[in-house]
């Protein structure tokens, strides 16, 4: 496990602060696994990395910690989260129950422009390449994003800040991670039509279900995973599932 970082040099958007362009970059180095999980923040090395002072820095990664993608250890410092078999459960247990709150809310309240928009979204997902090669499911953050639309579309403005706002980046870390497992790309689109549908015909119920139903298949995969990972021996803290969201 590495002990510090090391990231490209990069170029500042003219419309965000120093502060926000590193949080994003960071942000994203983590969610893709590019920083890896666990691996120590070093602020000396970033630092140089950016050519920034201690103070826009600082003010990165204390929201990062906010959005629990770095976690601070006493003597140690900021690490990169990396959540064992039993707290990832936790998390998806969270999501199930949540989520499928979120999708009965939406079928009770999202527009048919809104329903309409989130079919053309499901269009997008199905022209993506490596959803095309059956290696993994589109990816993509904020309004591109199946399940943030949906949150979104619920109307509950609760829900909308824990699981678009306070959980959102720790969620898509492991949803990335667990995107590719054989055939579960094209069997989680279908799943997806098939709770776009339930929330287009305001079955609430049903819509709720399907949802849960989605993320118990995802959560039995990291289930199997940490079970033959244990069985080969293997350490469950630093293992990289692969499934699906």
């Amino acid at each position: 496990m590495p002990d510090a970082i090391e990231l490209p040099r990069i170029v500042q958007d003219d419309s965000e602060t120093l502060s926000e362009h590193v949080f994003r970059r960071i942000q994203a180095a983590i969610v893709k696994g590019e920083i890896a999980p666990g691996s120590k923040i070093s602020e000396p090395e970033l630092a140089r990395t950016y050519g920034i002072s201690r103070g826009p820095l600082r003010e990165a990664i204390h929201r990062l910690e906010g959005q629990r993608l770095l976690v601070r250890i006493p003597h140690v410092g900021a690490r990169v989260v990396s959540l064992d078999h039993a707290e990832l459960i936790e998390l998806y247990e969270i999501r199930e129950s949540l989520e499928g709150m979120a999708c009965r809310l939406a079928a009770e309240r999202m527009s048919q422009t809104e329903i309409d928009d989130l079919r053309r979204v499901l269009d997008l997902h199905e022209q993506d390449a490596a959803f095309k090669a059956g290696v993994g499911y589109y990816q993509q953050e904020g309004d591109f994003d199946f399940h943030y639309r949906i949150i979104q579309g619920s109307g509950n403005r609760t829900l909308v800040q824990m699981l678009c706002g306070e959980l959102y980046q720790l969620v898509r870390m492991y949803r990335l991670q667990f995107s590719a497992t054989p055939n579960r790309p094209r069997q989680a689109f279908a799943e997806h039509h098939r709770i776009l549908d339930a929330i287009a015909e305001r079955d609430g119920e049903l819509a709720e279900l399907l949802m849960r139903r989605h993320i118990g298949a995802s959560k039995r995969n990291i289930e199997r995973h940490f079970a033959m990972n244990m069985g080969q021996g293997a350490p469950t803290k630093t293992a990289k599932p692969r499934g699906e969201s």
